[in-house]
């Protein structure tokens, strides 16, 4: 730990959904100081000239997608490598040139093979765009496997996604149900509860994908976005958090993610840029502030174009690749696609730019060697810690707002999120009749089963002592609740809205 990084208190995490580094800042053209060897340099970005079967990137991108890149295992294996390409259970990854990303967006179904190359332009995403280049931006910033969401999360919390390289099924979380994933070494939040210090999860909605982890519990360890302003500002108590992991609203993700704030692909992207500069600003302007250290990244490149060829990556040395969770004997030792990252703090010099190659383990390894905490895995043992860029013995100036996003984004949670009074609106649901078993979808009911089994029993305490049942009896009824629901996607949307509106009850009883 470096002299100033003791400067340093308290730790943010904010991780927003499928971007890549080209996709968002490829067309920025930030230059500024090498954040390792002082001299100046450029951002690795396009040059405008790079092109992908036959089709070359260009600007500007469209606000929300028509269709949605694949992302998978094998969807992100054509990408890299080509439409050809295989990967041998427990061997090596395939030679990577990048050349399958129209290719594979085409064999999602979408009519237009260009939109994959398009990227953002700087005067889009005003708010990520100035925080770039008054802090520091990463550009060898990788997804921790090339592969979808929750493996990659899974790597920000654990330096391991327990050998999962897929989006789980039903069967796999079934599987994990009450008492949620295990990992052999166990998570950083288990790392901070030895070491006595303080941790918590601001969620912009009733599902947070981190509730999957053993551990994290809705009302005890995880609040509502809307009040993280109030927490950093009160003064009856000050922040008590060392760790804070922030994630966004996902909106409707039984049908087109539309209404939230994770900038999917198929939502709009303004609304991300909403939530980054709100939780950038009440950081900025609350006690805590100089004291601070705030990494916003994304968890990976949601199919989106990148020219940087991934490099081989440290094995996490756990059980991950003999794990039942491992479908395509992964081996874990290849990096993902490249992603944006921009850590912020007034200990940072001004307009960095970072060279040197992280991934998600980045954040445990710097929590660790900030703390002085065991390595998880040999993933983080390895990993890049960015708290030493934590160089300035005194807090320098830095703005109190950031730029208002672009005028293109229509309604949006932010600024002005719903409170616990508001109305819950009915789930969209794409598809009603079909089977819940695609994509993310599993996932977002395990959760709501974890968060109705876990509220049960609250619900159970208020009530006539003669009307109370016993807790086998409360899990033997969420149990019966959730596997009725998994019957269809619209039956998978009225029980996680019933789970909604439970949380939401519940979160009005404890404020």
């Amino acid at each position: 730990m470096t002299l100033t990084s003791q400067n340093i208190k308290h730790v943010f995490v904010l991780m927003l959904e499928n971007r890549s580094f080209d996709h968002m800042l490829g067309f920025s053209g930030i230059n500024g100081t090498d954040a390792a060897s002082g001299a100046k340099t450029s951002l690795h970005g396009l040059s405008g000239n790079e092109q992908n079967s036959g089709a070359s990137v260009s600007q500007p991108a469209d606000i929300s997608m028509p269709t949605d890149p694949c992302h998978e295992f094998e969807c992100v294996l054509h990408q890299l490598c080509g439409a050809t390409a295989t990967y041998p259970p427990q061997g090596q990854y395939p030679p990577i040139d990048c050349s399958g990303f129209v290719d594979s967006y085409v064999a999602s179904g979408a009519k237009d093979p260009k939109e994959i190359m398009k990227c953002f332009g700087p005067a889009q995403l005003p708010v990520l765009t100035a925080l770039a280049q008054e802090f520091v931006v990463c550009d060898n910033w990788y997804s921790s496997m090339p592969g979808p969401t929750w493996p990659n999360r899974f790597f920000v919390h654990a330096a391991s996604s327990a050998g999962l390289d897929h989006s789980p099924s039903n069967t796999e979380l079934g599987k994990w149900f009450a008492f949620g994933l295990n990992f052999q070494n166990g998570t950083i939040f288990d790392r901070l509860n030895k070491a006595n210090k303080q941790w918590h999860i601001f969620r912009g909605d009733e599902f947070p994908t981190s509730l999957a982890l053993n551990g994290v519990h809705f009302l005890t360890k995880s609040t509502p976005l809307r009040e993280f302003k109030n927490r950093l500002n009160s003064t009856r108590h000050p922040y008590p958090y060392d760790y804070t992991f922030i994630e966004p609203s996902y909106g409707h993700f039984v049908s087109d993610y539309k209404g939230g704030t994770s900038q999917h692909p198929l939502d709009n992207i303004v609304c991300g840029e909403w939530l980054i500069k709100n939780v950038y600003e009440w950081i900025r302007n609350s006690p805590v502030w100089n004291n601070s250290l705030l990494l916003v990244t994304w968890d990976e490149h949601g199919g989106f174009y990148d020219h940087v060829e991934p490099g081989p990556a440290a094995s996490p040395g756990d059980n991950s690749s003999t794990s039942p969770l491992n479908r395509f004997g992964f081996t874990f030792v290849q990096y993902g696609v490249r992603v944006p990252a921009v850590i912020v703090s007034p200990l940072i010099a001004q307009n960095l730019i970072d060279h040197r190659i992280y991934d998600h383990s980045s954040v445990p390894a710097t929590l660790e060697s900030m703390w002085a905490l065991n390595a998880l895995t040999q993933r983080d043992a390895q990993a890049a810690d960015f708290s030493r860029l934590i160089t300035l013995s005194s807090p320098r100036a830095t703005p109190v707002t950031l730029p208002s996003p672009s005028a293109a984004a229509g309604p949006c949670p932010f600024p002005a999120p719903a409170g616990p009074e508001a109305a819950v609106a009915p789930m969209m649901v794409s598809r009603p009749a079909e089977p819940p078993n695609e994509g993310n979808l599993p996932g977002f009911l395990y959760i709501a089963r974890k968060v109705d089994a876990e509220l049960s029993p609250v619900a159970e305490s208020l009530m006539p002592a003669e009307r109370r049942v016993s807790g086998a009896e409360i899990e033997t009824a969420v149990t019966d609740r959730y596997v009725k629901s998994h019957t269809t996607r619209a039956s998978a949307a009225l029980y996680m809205e019933s789970v909604r509106k439970k949380a939401r009850a519940a979160e009005a009883m404890r404020e």
